[in-house]
């Protein structure tokens, strides 16, 4: 099988502000993230993308070269309960990964 021959699945994101932005992503690899076989491919990218957003929130505070504002801490803090509230563990628990 080569590259040319692997389904692929384009979804678009859009913003409130309605702008909005397709992706496109083999299909097969959307199937192997479901955790159950009920998740929607929404589902599935819905975790994802708070699970991304979640680890560079992570970064921006406890990797980054320099200290983070105040502004960048209450953010980063908000990205986590939310992260808490979608999954029902912490960040921490999740990943293995806690400071």
């Amino acid at each position: 099988m080569t590259d040319t021959d692997v389904e692929t699945v384009t979804y678009t994101i859009e913003s409130p502000d309605g702008d909005a932005e397709e992706l496109t992503l083999p299909k097969k690899i959307v199937d192997l993230l479901r955790e159950e076989a009920t998740e929607t491919d929404t589902k599935v990218l819905g975790d994802l993308t708070m699970l991304s957003f979640a680890q560079q929130a992570h970064a921006l505070v406890h990797h980054a070269p320099q200290e983070p504002d105040e502004e960048v801490l209450a953010n980063e803090e908000k990205a986590m309960e939310l992260f808490e509230e979608r999954f029902g563990q912490t960040f921490g628990e999740m990943t293995g990964h806690s400071h």
